[in-house]
């Protein structure tokens, strides 16, 4: 069984995402970041730029879901839950 943890996504109007995922890629300040379930704890500004969250789907197939970050923000990782809050997103 794949292991997952958990995602959410803000910005200052709505919540855009939470829920659970395999995996996550977010544009750091400097370079892309992946994270996976058990991931040490970290903090780090994010940039404009994709974020590609593969999420979990009844069937077999895995899904993935890509959002475009317009602003700057920031990233948290603990405790097997991640948290992105962002200017602006698309």
């Amino acid at each position: 069984m794949t292991k997952h943890f958990r995602v959410t996504i803000l910005t200052e109007e709505e919540v855009v995402y939470d829920g659970e995922a395999q995996s996550l890629v977010v544009p750091a300040q400097l370079g892309f970041m992946g994270v996976l379930a058990d991931h040490a704890p970290l903090a780090a500004r994010l940039k404009p730029g994709r974020i590609v969250l593969k999420t979990f789907t009844s069937g077999s197939e895995d899904e993935s879901k890509i959002f475009n970050s317009l602003g700057k923000g920031f990233f948290e990782v603990s405790n097997n839950n991640a948290t992105l809050l962002l200017d602006a997103i698309a």
